[in-house]
This record gives structure tokens, C-alpha cells and sequence, in this order.
């Protein structure tokens, strides 16, 4: 996994892990790894959370915002 660049320091995401179709993010605090994939969260979100994710800032947001985590 990657270490979630984080620019604004605040986000619970830690790290991430990109495939052709997922995205897997780890959480602070819990250690929890998510994957979400074209399957499970649309290639629209996933794509999106991807570009969030090599930025460094906005992932959790986008989460919080588009995605029902289970």
C-alpha cells in the first residue's frame, strides 16, 4: 500500500492500494482496509476515489459524501 499523502492533515485515511479495478483504503484508528470496486461502488466513484487518492487530499471526504460503506 501507498501512504495517503493526507495535505491537509486531518483525513482517517492512512494508505491506499490502486488496481485496473478497485481501490483499497486503510483507515486510521481501526487499520480497517475497504476495497471498493467497479463492481461493489460503481467505476465512476472508483475512478474518482483513485484521482482523490494520488492528489492527497479529498479521498475521506468523497467517501463520506458518495459512497455507504458497509
Amino acid at each position: 500500500m501507498e501512504q495517503y499523502i493526507d495535505a491537509n492533515g486531518k483525513s482517517l485515511v492512512t494508505a491506499y492500494e490502486t488496481g485496473a479495478d478497485y481501490i483499497k483504503v486503510k483507515f486510521a484508528g481501526t487499520g480497517h482496509i475497504i476495497e471498493f470496486s467497479y463492481r461493489s461502488a460503481g467505476k465512476t466513484h472508483v475512478d474518482k476515489m483513485k484521482a482523490f487518492a494520488e492528489k492527497g487530499t479529498g479521498l475521506e471526504n468523497y467517501i463520506e459524501e458518495n459512497i455507504k460503506v458497509r
